[in-house]
This record gives structure tokens, sequence and C-alpha cells, in this order.
């Protein structure tokens, strides 16, 4: 707990002159380096000040809930000549051991699965493994809640002309699974810009359910750099780049 003792009360008055002895007491008091508030003594460091966001970090999530919102506005507004493709997840009931958990091994396959319908920008993902309050988080932000995330990955994948998404590896852990990809796309956008990433997922199991609980994105690139991959032209556009 910190001390709270005012300087004040080691104040002595001199009962010869009745001046304050204060200065003197107060010069011994801190050469000993502790002060009586339970602070550090003073270093030659520079003082910080309090922190503020990162404009990285500001940068990166106006980007994530802008795309978010131009997802939601061109699926609001896409043709329904074309309408997006519809999941090809087929019905599937997790089994479950004798306490009622969903089999770890079940939901691990599941999930490598769906690496291969490229779940991230299709949102062809297997309901059954997930929590429907499961958290989603990424360098950007978070929420929680499964159907939000399908329709976000649906919603961006209406925003990408072609993509490629591969399961690099796949770790195990006691409290949750870790799987390394690689991705890449091309936006559809008029300069066609590329987005190209390594990184990798950490999926958390429910300790009841034995189903995902926590869905947490790891991007291998520094935050800024994926937004300024969006604001590069491809190579060859306009005769820009060869």
């Amino acid at each position: 707990m910190v001390s709270s003792l005012s300087l004040h009360s080691i104040a002595t008055v001199n009962p010869i002159n009745g001046r304050s002895t204060f200065r003197r007491n107060r010069r011994q008091f801190f050469s000993t380096g502790v002060s009586c508030r339970g602070q550090s003594p003073p270093t030659n460091e520079p003082r910080t000040t309090s922190k503020s966001p990162e404009p990285e970090n500001v940068l990166l999530k106006l980007a994530w809930y802008g795309s978010e919102l131009l997802g939601i506005a061109a699926s609001a507004f896409r043709s329904p000549a074309s309408p997006p493709p519809t999941t090809t997840v087929p019905s599937y009931e997790i089994p479950v051991d004798c306490s009622g958990r969903a089999v770890r091994v079940a939901v691990v396959d599941s999930i490598k699965q769906d690496f291969k319908r490229s779940y991230f920008v299709t949102g062809d993902l297997t309901p059954a493994v997930y929590e429907e309050k499961c958290e989603f988080a990424d360098p950007a932000g978070s929420f929680k809640g499964l159907t939000r995330f399908k329709r976000n990955c649906t919603n961006f994948g209406s925003l990408i002309e072609k993509s490629n998404m591969k399961l690099m590896k796949w770790e195990n852990f006691e409290e949750k699974g870790v799987g390394h990809w690689k991705f890449s796309c091309v936006m559809s956008f008029p300069w066609k810009p590329i987005l190209s990433a390594t990184g990798y997922t950490e999926y958390y199991f429910d300790t009841e359910s034995g189903k995902i609980c926590r869905h947490v994105e790891h991007w291998n690139v520094p935050k800024i750099a994926l937004f300024k991959q969006l604001l590069r032209p491809s190579r060859g556009l306009m005769g820009t780049q060869n």
C-alpha cells in the first residue's frame, strides 16, 4: 500500500526561535533515497507522460472498423443477380466424450478443414466447434459473437478478387491450439492492391464445453504495413511498376 504521509508531518519547530527546521529535516529525509509517499527516488531517466494511443494503432483501428462498415455497405448494395456464395459447410454435430465436452481431435480437424475453405474470407467455418459468444480478436480490436464474425468474413470476401490461404503448421497445447498460416489476396479496388502476410491464430478451448471460446489472430507484419499494402497499387498497374 502506498504511504500517503505528508511532508508537513515531519516538520519540527525550534523551541528557541520558533522557526521551522523543516528544510533541514527534508534534506536529511531525501538523502536516504526514499520518499514518504512510497515513490522511488528521482533518477536521471526522463519522465514519461501519460500513455496515449499510438498513431499507428489509431489508424489501424480506423481501417479495421472502416473495412467492416464498407463490407456491410457492399453487402447492402450487392446485386441480387450475383449473391455471395453460400456456405459449403455441411451440417455437422461435434462428437462429445463421456463428460459431455467436444472431442478435441474432432474440433481441431474441423478447423483444419475450415482453412481449406479459406474461412477468413468466405465465412465458411464449422459453427458446431465454436461457442456462440466466442471472442474474436486481432491487432485492431476484438468483439464477441460467432454471427458477427461470419458476417465480417463474408463481407470482407466480397471485396476480394482472389485469395490464397494455407495452414502451414498446427501446434497443440493444453488450453489451446495454434494454427500458423500464410495469406494473400488481391482486393477488388480499382488499383488492385495486394495484401500478403503470415501469422498465427490461437484457438482457446472452453473448459466446460470443449469448444472454441477465443479466436485470437496475430499478424507477423508491422501493424501499419497492412494499411500501407492496402494503398499500394498492384505491379504493372497503369505502367507504374514493372
